[in-house]
């Protein structure tokens, strides 16, 4: 690896420099801005800052992540597939599941090799979970509930929250496409899942113009029954999973990185593994698409979870039931 990427100059843009930096350390690093506006100020962990994608294209990168605003991720994406580069694209795929489709297909008619970074399904616990419930270890899973929050005002420190991609509608925001990895890990550990109820909720504290809290219930093909609940109000970040089945229960912590089984012999901690560094995440998912490109492996799973991902989110937004908490 000798030329790699970057388009978008954000916060996980810049993580992704830092990795990319750190594992290929002798590789030009580019940073693309994904809105066209040249840089003020010196870019961390770039050895190149443009401006124009065409510019990019000719430096011929071996491969590009895109951590643009979702709104921007086909136009940018699509460039580059039909100039047969690798992309990385970050979650979401898209901000509509039109973008996603267009998307999908061309990378399909391209063979293009295409992975969205749906990063917690690289989580060390979430692979020890989907391995737990393929051995079947609590039985038939009849039911599970997956609930995030965290305060949208601390997540950009550096920045107003009601400026952020998160809080405006034209940029993808919303909790339901930024917090998106719940759908996307539960489909990868469940499969399908259909929608059977939706609740978007904003509130007086935030007054933003996307949904700030959504409540879920779908149903997996197996019938097992999910409720998501989803925002950006907790003061305190959660992230956790809990799957009830006819043999026990497991409830996976995301965020302590631990993992518990109850049954009627009791309660045991089968994985704990709190000093974790998450960013080793990341650097997997990246390693991984990089043995995709050197092994020439065209795989789109991943693209066409997401693109199933874009579509039901599409679906709840048009079929939910809408409010305001006061």
């Amino acid at each position: 690896m000798n030329t790699l990427a970057v388009i978008g100059l954000g916060n996980i843009a810049k993580r992704h420099r830092q990795n990319l930096k750190t594992l290929y350390p002798q590789a030009n690093i580019i940073a693309l801005s994904a809105s066209g506006r040249v840089a003020n100020q010196p870019i961390e962990f770039a050895d190149l800052v443009l401006s124009n994608i065409n510019e990019l294209i000719d430096y011929k990168p071996e491969l590009v992540i895109v951590a643009s605003p979702a709104s921007l991720h086909e136009i940018h994406a699509t460039t580059l597939m039909t100039h047969n580069i690798p992309v990385l694209i970050e979650k979401p795929l898209a901000a509509e599941p039109e973008s996603a489709e267009r998307i999908l297909t061309l990378a399909q008619s391209h063979n293009s090799l295409v992975m969205v970074g749906y990063c917690l399904r690289y989580l060390s616990s979430a692979i020890v979970i989907k391995q737990l419930l393929l051995e079947e270890i609590i039985g038939k899973v009849y039911n599970c509930s997956a609930v995030v929050g965290q305060y949208l005002p601390d997540w950009r420190p550096n920045k107003h929250y009601s400026e952020s991609v998160s809080a405006q509608k034209s940029l993808g925001g919303g909790a339901l496409l930024e917090l998106s990895h719940e759908l996307d890990y539960l489909h990868w550990l469940l499969g399908p899942l259909k929608l059977n109820y939706a609740q978007l909720r904003t509130t007086n504290e935030l007054t933003l113009e996307v949904e700030e809290i959504a409540d879920l219930i779908l149903t997996s093909q197996q019938g097992t029954v999910c409720y998501i609940h989803m925002d950006f109000i907790q003061k305190q970040a959660q992230r956790e999973c809990t799957f009830i089945g006819s043999k026990g229960r497991l409830h996976w912590d995301l965020v302590a990185n631990t993992i518990r089984h109850y049954s009627s012999d009791g309660t045991q901690v089968l994985y704990s593994q709190s000093e974790w560094n998450k960013n080793q995440m990341y650097l997997n998912m990246v390693t991984e698409f990089v043995s995709h490109i050197q092994h020439k492996q065209h795989t789109n799973t991943s693209l066409i979870d997401a693109h199933q991902t874009i579509r039901l989110i599409a679906k709840i937004k048009q079929q939910a039931e809408w409010g305001v908490t006061q």
